[in-house]
C-alpha cells in the first residue's frame, strides 16, 4: 500500500457559508478542481486545511461523503480523522474506511502532555477498530509534540503504520527517518518547502495550497526528483511569493477567493475565521494575473 499512495496530494479546503454549513456543491467543485484542473494524485481530507478542528462530527462524516463521491475511484482518498475523542476518531475511521477510502491518518493526540505510550496506544487503537492503514500525522508546531527516531521506530514496527505525513522544519529528523525506513511513506507538509523536501527523499507531499497551485507543486517535485535543482528551486521561489501573498491576506479565505474566481463556490472560513478582507481584492486580483492561478 506504501508504494501506491506515493504522489502529490490536495490538503482538502471546505466551503461554509454563513452560518457554518458545508457547501456541498462547491466542495465537490473543490475536490474535482485538485484532481481534473491541478492534476493531483489525491485528496487529504478533514486535515487542517479543512477547518476539521472547527467541526462537528457529523459534519465530519458529510465531507468524508461528498470528496469520496466527487472523484473517480481511481483517485487515491486519505482520511484525517484525528480527535481528542477516541471514540469519534473511532467512529470517523470505520465510516472513512467503509466508504472506501485507501488509508487513515490522525493527528498526533494534542493540548494534554500526552506521553508517547499514550500516543502509541492511541494509533494502534484506531488500527485495531478500523482495520485500516494508518499515516501518521506529525506537525509539532500545532500540536507540541515532538516524535523522536525512536519512537518512529516503535510506531513504525506496526506493520499497518505504512507512513507519516511530516509537517515539520527539521530536516535533518527527516533524513534520519528516510534513511531508517527506506520501505516507509513519508509525505511531505510544507507547501514553501517542497524542493527540500524532494531532495530529502520524501515520496510525495500534502498540501492546502496545491488546491490552486499544484501545477508548480508537480513541477517542483518532478524536477527535483530528476536533479534539475536550480530549476526545481526557481518554482519553489516563485511558489514562496505566491504564498507570502496568500498568508499576508489570510491563508483560507484567500485560497478560496481564488478558487471563487474560477467560477468554483469556494465559500468562506468557519468562524471564528474571518472572511476575505475586501480591502486586499486588488492585491488578490494582481497575483492570480501575475501568476496564472
Amino acid at each position: 500500500m506504501e508504494d501506491t499512495l506515493k504522489g502529490l496530494y490536495a490538503a482538502l479546503l471546505v466551503p461554509f457559508d454563513e452560518r457554518g454549513q458545508v457547501k456541498e456543491e462547491g466542495l465537490k467543485q473543490i475536490a474535482q478542481n485538485a484532481i481534473e484542473t491541478e492534476k493531483l494524485d489525491g485528496l487529504y481530507v478533514n486535515g487542517s486545511s479543512g477547518e476539521n478542528f472547527l467541526i462537528n462530527k457529523e459534519q465530519k462524516k458529510q465531507i468524508f461523503r461528498l470528496a469520496k463521491e466527487a472523484v473517480s475511484e481511481d483517485v487515491k482518498m486519505i482520511a484525517q480523522i484525528g480527535s481528542l475523542d477516541l471514540n469519534e476518531a473511532i467512529e470517523l475511521g470505520k465510516y472513512a474506511t467503509e466508504l472506501g477510502y485507501d488509508a487513515i491518518s490522525a493527528v498526533t493526540p494534542f493540548y494534554y502532555p500526552f506521553s508517547f505510550e499514550e500516543i502509541k496506544a492511541y494509533y494502534f487503537e484506531l488500527i485495531e477498530a478500523t482495520q485500516n492503514d494508518l499515516i501518521i500525522y506529525a506537525i509539532p508546531d500545532l500540536t507540541g509534540v515532538n516524535i523522536s527516531i525512536e519512537q518512529f521506530g516503535e510506531l513504525f514496527d506496526h506493520e499497518k503504520v505504512i507512513g507519516v505525513k511530516y509537517t515539520a522544519p527539521n530536516f535533518f529528523l527527516l533524513e534520519r527517518i528516510r534513511n531508517a525506513f527506506p520501505n516507509k511513506l513519508i509525505l511531505s507538509g510544507f507547501d514553501e518547502m517542497l524542493v527540500q523536501a524532494v531532495i530529502s527523499g520524501v515520496d510525495g507531499a500534502i498540501g492546502s495550497t496545491y488546491n490552486v497551485n499544484g501545477k508548480r507543486a508537480r513541477q517542483i517535485f518532478d524536477k527535483a526528483q530528476n536533479g534539475d535543482i536550480a530549476e526545481a528551486y526557481q518554482i519553489q521561489h516563485d511558489t514562496n511569493d505566491i504564498i507570502d501573498n496568500i498568508l499576508a491576506m489570510g491563508i483560507y479565505p484567500t485560497l478560496k477567493e481564488i478558487l471563487s474566481s474560477r467560477g468554483i463556490d469556494g465559500g468562506q472560513p468557519k468562524r471564528p475565521f474571518k472572511p476575505f478582507d475586501e480591502s486586499n481584492r486588488s492585491q488578490l486580483e494582481t497575483l492570480i494575473k501575475k501568476y496564472n492561478l
